[in-house]
């Protein structure tokens, strides 16, 4: 869906953005030529993650095909966890064993998949394997190494039915998006295109995971719990309600939103981490892989605090702002000036009832601090400042049309 007329305006300076970003995904996402198989997997990854397909698709040629790989490997992986149909320990054993089937040339999988686009990858995982064999070694390595680790901790957790404490969340967040954080790293250094440290950064590279992961469990509540999946604490939202399903009940509403800023105070115990990785990357187009879903992370995060509607649907970012962060991101200046933004939004945002209140605030503060050398993106309050006027100049002319009719 387009913009509405009370966005364009809300955030004139959003218009602009998104015409120019239809031009700007044309150009990123040239599909390859030659060889059916990549031609299948960029079509597939544009179908699975058109977000995702963006970014992936603005690497250089010598990251494009692995990242690539990588992504429609674990989201294959990712399906089979998602299939609630299947039961239990086929379910386990199939994500266990699941990495065992990247070397068998011609394997597929029939019949799994929640939807059309998931069903049609796996049974068509063919082409996949196919560029896997192609691959450099290192890369082969990586993949099918983190596939093996996350397919093992899938299993664990696919036997445990829920997530206990907040211990038992940063492993399963571990596992299943801390652990892309940390091949994607020893990717980066393989490549050459990033310093060979990258391969050790285990710490800050998970982290990078848990901040996009925990974000999206915190957004898809009621998708989740309509699918039968749970990833929400149960140590957390046991605090405030009786029941999971309680919190989108009227009558928890207050509570519920105590619980929903409570776990978004969680997640950005890993901005700082995030920051600290970002500004080690050397490469342009790694650089902008990385940058962006963490803003688009950030901006979520402020988007969904202390707001009610996670707990009656999907909350999602405006596309005009999500096409101002994909165009605005050159660089550590941009990335603090949109850290910086989205955690005074935060902050400003904080009820003075709210249980975690103070502990909020000084996750924000340390941001707002280690992000106050920031650069507006290039133009942005131009362009903000020339579309203001322009939509007060149409509003006038309307008002006048009105109250002076000829």
């Amino acid at each position: 869906a387009g913009m509405g007329i009370l966005d364009v305006v809300l955030h004139p300076d959003e218009v602009p953005a998104l015409l120019r970003l239809k031009k700007h995904v044309q150009k990123a996402c040239v599909q390859p030529q030659g060889n059916d198989d990549l031609v299948w997997c960029y079509d597939m990854l544009q179908k699975v993650s058109r977000s995702f397909a963006v970014v992936i698709q603005q690497l250089g040629e010598e990251l494009r095909h692995p990242v690539c790989v990588f992504y429609l490997v674990l989201r294959g992986l990712d399906t089979v966890e998602d299939d609630m149909r299947m039961e239990l320990e086929d379910r386990k054993q199939r994500l266990i064993e699941f990495h065992t089937n990247l070397s068998v040339q011609g394997w597929t999988l029939k019949g799994i998949g929640v939807t059309a686009h998931e069903r049609q990858l796996l049974e068509n995982f063919d082409h996949v394997l196919s560029v896997y064999a192609d691959l450099k070694v290192p890369y082969q390595t990586v993949i099918r190494e983190i596939c093996q680790r996350m397919g093992a901790g899938m299993a664990e957790f696919a036997h445990r039915g829920e997530v206990d404490s907040l211990e038992d969340w940063n492993l399963y967040c571990h596992y299943v998006a801390g652990l892309v954080g940390m091949g994607l790293s020893r990717m980066f250094a393989a490549s050459g295109q990033e310093d060979e440290a990258f391969a050790r950064l285990d710490g800050i590279s998970n982290s990078m995971g848990l901040f996009l992961q925990k974000t999206n469990i915190i957004r898809d509540y009621l998708d989740d719990l309509q699918q039968g999946r749970t990833f929400y604490p149960r140590v957390l939202w046991s605090k405030y309600v009786p029941t999971l399903a309680d919190l989108a009940r009227p009558e928890y509403h207050d509570v519920a939103l105590h619980c929903l800023n409570d776990l978004v105070s969680n997640a950005l115990m890993h901005s700082l981490d995030c920051l600290t990785y970002m500004a080690k990357l050397k490469s342009s187009d790694v650089f902008n892989f990385c940058a962006i879903p963490q803003i688009m992370a950030m901006a979520t995060l402020s988007k969904v605090y202390n707001n009610y509607g996670v707990f009656r649907g999907v909350v999602k970012i405006r596309r005009g702002l999500s096409a101002r962060i994909i165009l605005h991101t050159q660089g550590m200046g941009h990335v603090h000036w949109w850290f910086h933004k989205f955690a005074k939004d935060i902050k400003d945002k904080i009820p003075a009832s709210d249980p975690n209140a103070q502990g909020t605030r000084a996750l924000c503060n340390k941001i707002i601090a280690r992000t106050s050398q920031s650069a507006a993106p290039r133009g942005l309050n131009l362009i903000r400042q020339i579309m203001l006027l322009l939509c007060v100049l149409m509003i006038g002319y309307a008002l006048a049309k009105w109250w002076w009719p000829q």
